[in-house]
């Protein structure tokens, strides 16, 4: 009996975290491996296509030809992702996939050129979650206070909610990236392999892990004085990362079932939280002053807060969702990194304007020592009674960047909507983004807009 109240408390708690507004979804894909159901896997498998109209930065080029804007359509993420819950106190997880799949780029490696594998096809398949957990302290035991500890290839990466973001129910089209600091240098895709606790106490929710970050080894530009070091991801033989994030939990509370926190609950739930995280990985980057070589912490910082809200009357099932973190960030003296997202250009070798400090394409400054600050903000319109029953969200996102290697501050914006076919599980998401284009460390040379269309569906 015990065995089944506990199942079905996790099968709630998994299908508030993976079902956001849509009544129809049931219980998913469930398979039974025991007769009454207190062991069983679940699939979810999902799929984000990208089409996207773009303006490309100064000095670039596509295939063999300059280019000042592109239209394409691309593979965001196809992902699968199996969760068994083996006992009442052991679980696993596996999640695989691939992402940024374009039609010049993204293909399994050595991919190029022309024929079966050539540019951009075939991409390489590979683990995003691999880890097992058991519950210490289950929920059953003590409602209060529960403990669960894991270990292997993990999303439990502290720092903000929103570094531990579920890719399924974002509010905006996408994460922003900076949220994931580390992404694909030490770590993979924004995980790390390691050890890890989770739990509650009350409202109190804590996730902890300590890891070993995957190594790197850039090579720093040697430099005369200190103010021109730049620190790069160089970690030698890499020790130790901690990472932490602590969240209280005003209202209803949150499952911590998985770490995939979510984007917008399009007010099924009454959700305040407020948080704060670390990051620390201990000789993480380094610098080369005089020819010695120097080696940096890499520090990192957050506080952030989340609300999801039913407002107005109930039958117009009308919300707001609203999400704020502020990221301190120490990588290290003017470390920068630049990022586009299936980015599709490359550098003209035969250009002669100002070209973009951040590269060819859609790239931009989008990590590094210093400040962000992130707002987003959506509300979800009356239900209509006609049929279809198609919701809408309107949502808006704002960035601040204040980055030690570049004299000037930025702003950019984020607007768009998203359209409910069946909750997030069919949706449609329009956005038009702005970056600004950097042609030297103190000038901002205006900005260049990218329009995306995704069409998201999960299962």
């Amino acid at each position: 009996m015990k065995n089944m109240i506990l199942t079905a408390a996790l099968s709630m708690a998994w299908l508030t975290g993976f079902s956001q507004g849509s009544p129809d979804y049931g219980a998913g894909m469930k398979f039974n491996l025991n007769e009454d159901g207190s062991k069983y896997v679940r699939l979810i498998a999902w799929n984000q296509i990208w089409y996207r109209s773009s303006q490309m930065n100064p000095g670039t080029m596509i295939g063999d030809e300059p280019a000042t804007s592109s239209s394409d359509i691309g593979n965001r993420r196809l992902r699968m992702l199996f969760y068994a819950q083996l006992s009442k106190r052991y679980m696993i997880v596996a999640h695989f996939g691939i992402n940024n799949q374009t039609f010049t780029n993204g293909g399994a490696a050595g991919t190029t050129g022309t024929g079966g594998y050539g540019a951009g096809k075939k991409p390489g398949m590979f683990f995003h979650d691999a880890w097992n957990e058991y519950a210490v302290v289950s929920p059953e035991k003590d409602k209060k206070f529960s403990l669960s500890l894991g270990g292997g290839l993990h999303y439990y990466m502290g720092l903000s909610r929103m570094t531990m973001a579920s890719t399924l129910n974002f509010l905006t089209i996408d994460a922003p990236i900076f949220n994931w600091p580390l992404i694909d240098n030490s770590d993979q895709f924004a995980r790390q392999v390691g050890i890890f606790a989770k739990g509650k106490y009350g409202k109190f929710e804590y996730r902890m892990s300590y890891n070993k970050p995957f190594s790197t080894n850039l090579a720093p530009i040697p430099v005369l004085t200190g103010e021109k070091a730049i620190a790069v991801d160089n970690s030698g033989n890499t020790e130790w990362s901690k990472a932490g994030y602590f969240e209280y939990q005003f209202l209803e509370t949150e499952s911590n079932l998985l770490p995939y926190k979510v984007g917008t609950y399009m007010g099924t739930k009454k959700v305040f939280n407020i948080g704060a995280g670390f990051y620390n990985a201990q000789d993480g980057t380094r610098t080369i002053v005089e020819g010695a070589i120097n080696k940096h912490d890499i520090k990192l910082f957050s506080a952030d807060v989340f609300a999801d809200l039913p407002v107005g009357k109930k039958e117009n099932k009308m919300a707001i969702t609203a999400y704020s973190v502020f990221y301190n960030y120490d990588f290290g003296p003017n470390y920068l990194r630049n990022v586009g997202i299936m980015n599709v250009g490359i550098a003209d070798p035969n250009f002669t304007g100002g070209k973009a400090l951040a590269g060819p394409g859609n790239a931009q400054a989008s990590i590094g020592t210093g400040k962000i600050w992130y707002t987003q903000a959506g509300f979800l319109l009356p239900n209509s009674n006609e049929k279809p029953k198609i919701r809408i969200q309107p949502f808006g996102a704002f960035t601040y960047k204040d980055f030690d290697a570049l004299e000037k501050s930025s702003t950019q914006f984020d607007i768009g909507s998203n359209f409910f076919l069946d909750g997030h599980h069919a949706k449609i998401t329009t956005q038009y983004s702005a970056r600004p284009v950097y042609t030297a460390v103190d000038r901002i040379d205006g900005h260049k807009g990218e329009f995306t269309i995704q069409l998201q569906i999960y299962l």
